[in-house]
C-alpha cells in the first residue's frame, strides 16, 4: 500500500486501508470524505437505539424499503468519497453483490446521529451534507443530538442542499418524497444525555 507521489491519499489506498482495518472494526469505523480521510466514533447504545426506533418507522410506513445500517457508500463528484452512513434507505435488494462500497444511485436517504466526539460538527453538519449532494441523494436526515434537532436536507442540485428544515426534538417533521414519512421526533428525547 502506497500514497500516490504527491503524498495524497487516494481512493483506492483508503479503501485496502478500510479493508485491513475493518478487521478492528469495534475500534474505529474509517471514511473517506472530501479527500480526508476520517475516523467515526463507534455508537453507542442511544446511538443505536434511535436507528432501531428509525427502522421501525421506516418498515410500518409499507413502502418496501430497508433502512441498512453502516452501509459504504461511494460519494461526492465522480465517486471519489467513501462515506459509512450511520443508516441507509434503499430497496432491499439494492444492495446485494455490491461489496462494502456500494453505489447510491437507488438511495433515497442517508442518515447521520451525531455522535460525542470533537469532529460531528465537520464531518455530520458540513462535508457529509456536501457529499451527499454532489452524489445527487434525495434526503439526508441528520439527527443532532448535541442541539437536540432534526435536520431534513433534500432537494440536492449537485453542489448543496436547496432544502434544509430544522425542528426542535418533539415537533413532526416531513420526510419529502422520495420518501414520503411524517416523522414524530418525541422519542428523540429519550435518548441524548
Amino acid at each position: 500500500m502506497t500514497v500516490t507521489d504527491e503524498g495524497v491519499l487516494t481512493q483506492e489506498v483508503f479503501e485496502d486501508l478500510a479493508r485491513h482495518a475493518i478487521r478492528a472494526e469495534e475500534a474505529l469505523r474509517l471514511e473517506f470524505v472530501n479527500g480526508k480521510m476520517g475516523v467515526k466514533a463507534v455508537p453507542d447504545g442511544d446511538h443505536g437505539r434511535i436507528i432501531a426506533w428509525l427502522t421501525q418507522i421506516c418498515i410500518q410506513s409499507g413502502r418496501g424499503m430497508w433502512l441498512f445500517g453502516e452501509q459504504g457508500l461511494r460519494v461526492e463528484t465522480y465517486r471519489k468519497g467513501n462515506a459509512r452512513p450511520d443508516a441507509v434507505l434503499a430497496p432491499l435488494e439494492n444492495f446485494v453483490g455490491q461489496g462494502e462500497w456500494a453505489s447510491p444511485d437507488s438511495v433515497l436517504m442517508v442518515v447521520e446521529v451525531t455522535s460525542y466526539d470533537e469532529d460531528t460538527d465537520r464531518r455530520d453538519r458540513v462535508e457529509k451534507p456536501r457529499a451527499y449532494a454532489e452524489t445527487g441523494i434525495p434526503v439526508y436526515l441528520l439527527i443532532d443530538r448535541d442541539t437536540c434537532e432534526v435536520r431534513v436536507h433534500s432537494q440536492p442540485d449537485g453542489v448543496r442542499y436547496e432544502q434544509v428544515v430544522t425542528v426542535p426534538y418533539g415537533k413532526t417533521v416531513e420526510l419529502p418524497d422520495p420518501v414520503g414519512i411524517e416523522l414524530d421526533t418525541e422519542p428523540l428525547k429519550n435518548w441524548v444525555r
